[in-house]
């Protein structure tokens, strides 16, 4: 199923991030991880390209082998990084062949001990380049990504609004955002998104807290910010990761529970290829009937 379909038509709508294993240890793993998640009907999974690209085959793989074996929606991630067009013409072909569907299209981040990102020769500069010979040449959904804290190499909130906004003129059908723990962070976003004429839906994108190692992490690499009483709560439990790993869960539960209540398309889960969080997240959800509006608006 194309993914900007099922976000128009399906409810409840949850999606899961997963990333190619390294060894076949792994892989069992990421395959137990999906039987886990699967009764849970998620509208799609998707596979990440690896830093740097540096999984490209394994993407590709794992997404046809989830797909054939499964039938579950993929959505297959792939970067400009360190590829050609006449690559990337490949790996779409391959992808197109295989029946997947769906692409998030990525510039990607540079690849290890790069400061910076270098166009590579033959290849895409910018994510919106990919995405416009998508558009030109293949018939996939296409999703981008965007960061409701600011990218962290842009240079201005306004700069990378308008890169984003180059995105969806070239043919971006959604978006799918950075993690984050403000939601009020996500609201002011579409705000912003909408008055420069961003309108295709915006999946946020949530990642329970499960170690106390992760909180740095998310602070100094991807610029999400940790709201001070959920730091605070995290530090008092900072030597139990048992206790840890519930405040995370609870706290993801509660941010999921009201961004779909005030109105936000679905939720898509970064699962580290692991169940247990995902799914006591999104099973209480259900339980809950979280995707619902609290209230009816008057007419």
């Amino acid at each position: 199923m194309r993914i900007s379909e099922a976000l128009a038509t399906v409810r409840p709508f949850f999606s899961f991030e997963f990333f190619p294993p390294k060894d076949d240890d792994g892989g069992r793993q990421l395959f137990a991880t999906i039987q886990m998640l699967a009764p849970l009907r998620p509208a799609f999974v998707s596979i990440t390209y690896g830093a740097g690209g540096s999984t490209r085959e394994r993407t590709v793989a794992l997404a046809k082998r989830i797909q054939s074996e499964t039938g579950l929606t993929v959505m297959a991630h792939v970067t400009c990084v360190g590829s050609s067009r006449a690559e990337l013409r490949a790996v779409f072909d391959d992808l197109a062949r295989a029946g997947i569907e769906n692409i998030l299209a990525l510039r990607g981040d540079p690849p290890k001990g790069a400061e910076r990102f270098e166009m590579p020769p033959g290849g895409f500069a910018h994510a919106s380049d990919m995405i416009a010979m998508l558009k030109r040449n293949y018939d996939f959904c296409v999703g981008a990504a965007c960061y409701p804290e600011t990218h962290v190499e842009a240079t201005s909130d306004d700069d990378d609004l308008r890169a984003l906004k180059a995105k969806v003129d070239a043919g971006a059908d959604f978006l799918i955002s950075q993690l984050f723990f403000n939601n009020d962070r996500y609201r002011e976003f579409l705000a912003r998104a909408a008055d420069i004429g961003i309108t295709v839906p915006v999946l946020p994108g949530l990642m329970p807290i499960t170690t106390h190692q992760q909180v740095a992490r998310f602070t100094s690499s991807i610029g999400a910010t940790i709201p001070p009483k959920l730091l605070r709560e995290l530090e008092l439990r900072r030597d139990d990761s048992k206790a840890v790993e519930d405040l995370g869960v609870a706290y993801a539960a509660l941010q999921a529970t009201e961004l779909l209540q005030r109105g936000a398309p679905g939720v898509h889960f970064y699962t580290l290829n692991r169940s247990p969080a995902t799914r006591a997240i999104v099973s209480a959800l259900i339980a809950g009937s979280a995707w619902r509006p609290s209230f009816s608006p008057r007419p």
